[in-house]
């Protein structure tokens, strides 16, 4: 099965002050450690999706070995750089979603929702009982999520109005997203291999 990664990066992080891409961890921005894990986990091709300051990213950003795309409506919110992500993945039996802001997440808990990788499947992260990241979605979810997908809400209504298979990662992986600077400070170390 081919699984294809996918990366937004493309909100302003209006709560944290800064685009979220462009926030340092251990030494990387938050946009190329996420890039680098979908790689690493055998994610082919991995897109990432920008918006906000792009250029400065395209320009502070190492972005090796993946399609970096703009999302002209990332003022929009989520939904419009889902839709413009899924359009530039091209063909892939699944693709695997990460927001840019949840640095907790691992090769292991990727790995975990890859396996179920096919056309059919649905599938997301699930943390102590709590829905999170990464979203698996097969490549026959794709004109549906990218039909329904407005607003900040991403793929949240498509999710919904179907059946989706809960992956818990809590063991291997830290789902939260970092909203404002104090999140980083709770940051687990990226760990969990394969």
């Amino acid at each position: 099965m081919r699984v294809a990664g996918l990366l937004l990066a493309a909100g302003a992080g209006r709560r944290f002050g800064s685009p979220k891409a462009l926030v340092p961890l251990d030494g990387k921005l938050f946009v190329d450690s996420a890039a680098e894990l979908l790689r690493t986990a055998g994610c082919a091709p991995v897109v990432v999706v920008l918006g906000a300051q792009a250029a400065e990213v395209r320009s502070r950003a190492v972005l090796d070995g993946v399609t970096v795309v703009d999302n002209p409506r990332w003022e929009t919110g989520m939904g419009s750089s889902l839709q413009t992500g899924l359009r530039a993945v091209g063909s892939a039996d699944a693709v695997l979603v990460l927001p840019v802001d949840t640095p907790g997440v691992t090769v292991a808990a990727l790995h975990r929702l890859m396996a179920l990788a096919e056309p059919k499947a649905l599938a997301r992260a699930t943390y102590h009982g709590e829905i999170g990241h990464p979203v698996l979605i097969g490549s026959d979810h794709f004109a549906g999520v990218m039909s329904s997908a407005a607003g900040d809400h991403g793929a949240r209504d498509y999710l919904k109005a179907n059946t989706v298979r809960h992956v818990d990662c809590a063991d291997v992986a830290d789902g939260a997203d970092v909203d404002r600077p104090e999140d980083l400070s709770a940051i687990r170390p990226r760990s969990g291999g394969a």
